[in-house]
This record gives structure tokens, C-alpha cells and sequence, in this order.
């Protein structure tokens, strides 16, 4: 239909629909000089399925002109896929996600064509600490949940500065458990940087594990041992070499000082063993 007068859709069970359908239906609308409006309905106290609550917050957030393109494309990935290069329309990008299949894609191109690509590995950390967003600093839950997956997404150092005075900004003065949430996302950062894979604390140590390839200068192992002698201990487990840090005298079995200890034992690790990286 093409009716230039039109400028209101009312469209009921909105939740019902593709959203390939949406957006040719709210596309019938505005189609001259008049602003126009569509109302997308569904009933009231209905426990919408996730993938429904997707599609209306993708058409809701692409109203402008040319969005086409981006709508397709979220609509792929919360649909999925089939196999890029053949017929069928199921396959591992449906199990996997747009974004992680791509990355594995591009992975399997590199290694066809015989380029090398550094290894990458994840960091955990375990820390025996308070270390959350307290309902009286963040109430709404939506911005709750955001908060925490943008910290969880951390990468640099600069990034948690920045968080700091969002933070600060917008909800104010950070609580401890704020604060502490914080210093393990930028210990998370440092260690990821010196090639240790998973910070676990146990009891009054903490097991720093080393990424299996990692590319450290071995014969300054010792150095850093004699600095911190006698609460750092080195294992040569054949399963994955780690350092053994001993908790004990300032700082006490969960408190923030073994965050602080840790970041500084780090710090130095970096400094000793990835001379050559220049962290």
C-alpha cells in the first residue's frame, strides 16, 4: 500500500511478527512530508519470549532512514544462520552466535593461508572479596546489568579510569564493593597482559597460573623470586607452571590488601619476566 495521507500505524501483537515484517510494515507510513508514527502493541502483562523482546528493541532503536542494512543484520544474529557457503539454513553459527562464528571463520581463513596469529586465552579471576553493585548505589536493574557487562568487557587500563568517572558521575561516590569490582576488573587487565591465564585465591594463598604458551624470559624466574622471598614460591607443574603467593602479615585473608598485593606482584612480573614486550 502507498497512501500518502497515512501518517499512524497501530500494529497489535507486535510480538507475533518478524522483524523483516515489522520493518516493511512501519515502512508504509511517512511516506510524504508529514511526520509519522507507529505504535508496535502487545498485551499487557504477556511474558514476551526473548527473542521477541530482541526484535522490538532492534526496530525500536533503528528508526532513522538507510537502517535497513544494520536490521538485517541483527536480524541474523538473533535468528542465526546456515552454512555461509552451502544450502542449508542450520549449522554451527546458529549454535555459536553471529559474532563468535565470524571470529572463528576468520580464524580457519588465517590458518588455511598459513598465517600465524598470536594466541588468545581468557583470564579468570577469583578473588576472596567483596566485589558488586550494591542495590543502593545502582536500583534500576537494566543499568545494573549494563554496568557490569561493560566491566566484564574491560581491556585496558585507561577503560577502568574511564568507568571510574562515569560511575562517579552518574550514581556518585563508589562504595567499597564498587571500588573492589573495579580493582579486579584492572587486575584482570594487568594479568591478561602478563600472560597469566587464572588468579585463584585459596585459603591464605593465591595461585597465579601461566598461559601454556606464554612467552616469558625464564631465566629471570629467580630474580623475581629472590624479591619476594619467602611468600613466593614457583611450581613447574607439568599440567601449567604457576606462581604461589603466601597471604600473610598486612592486607589478611579477603580483605582489598590482596588485591593491591597482587596487582603490585604483577606489576613487577611484567616488569621481570616480558622485558622484551616492553609491559
Amino acid at each position: 500500500l502507498d497512501i500518502s495521507n497515512v501518517n499512524t500505524m497501530i500494529i497489535q501483537d507486535a510480538d507475533n511478527m518478524g522483524l523483516s515484517q515489522l520493518y516493511q510494515l512501519r515502512g508504509r507510513v511517512g511516506r510524504s512530508n508529514r511526520t509519522a508514527y507507529a505504535f508496535l502493541m502487545y498485551r499487557k502483562e504477556k511474558m514476551l519470549p526473548e527473542v521477541a523482546e530482541k526484535r522490538l528493541a532492534v526496530i525500536r532503536e533503528f528508526t532513522e532512514l538507510g537502517s535497513g542494512f544494520r536490521i538485517a543484520m541483527r536480524d541474523l544474529e538473533i535468528r542465526g544462520a546456515g552454512n555461509l557457503l552451502g544450502a542449508q539454513q542450520h549449522g554451527h553459527m546458529e549454535a555459536v552466535g553471529y559474532d563468535l562464528y565470524c571470529k572463528m571463520l576468520n580464524e580457519a581463513v588465517k590458518h588455511e593461508k598459513g598465517e600465524t596469529e598470536t594466541a588468545d586465552f581468557e583470564t579468570s579471576v577469583d578473588m576472596k572479596v567483596d566485589a558488586f553493585i550494591p542495590q543502593s548505589y545502582i536500583s534500576n536493574e537494566a543499568q545494573k546489568l549494563d554496568i557490569y557487562k561493560r566491566i566484564a568487557a574491560i581491556e585496558k587500563d585507561a577503560e577502568i579510569d574511564e568507568m571510574l568517572d562515569e560511575l562517579t558521575d552518574r550514581f556518585g561516590d563508589l562504595p567499597q564493593s564498587v571500588q573492589n569490582l573495579l580493582a579486579i576488573a584492572r587486575l584482570k587487565c594487568m594479568a591478561h597482559g602478563a600472560q597469566i591465564k587464572e588468579i585463584t585465591e585459596k585459603e591464605n594463598n593465591v595461585r597465579l597460573v601461566m598461559f601454556e604458551r606464554a612467552e616469558v624470559n625464564a631465566a629471570n624466574i629467580p630474580a623475581l623470586l629472590t624479591q619476594y622471598q619467602p611468600i613466593l614460591k614457583f611450581v613447574p607443574d607439568r599440567n601449567g607452571p604457576y606462581f604461589m603467593l603466601e597471604l600473610k602479615g598486612d592486607g589478611g585473608k579477603g580483605t582489598e590488601g590482596n588485591i593491591r598485593r597482587v596487582t603490585e606482584l604483577i606489576s613487577h612480573m611484567r616488569e621481570i619476566l616480558l622485558p622484551s614486550t616492553g609491559q
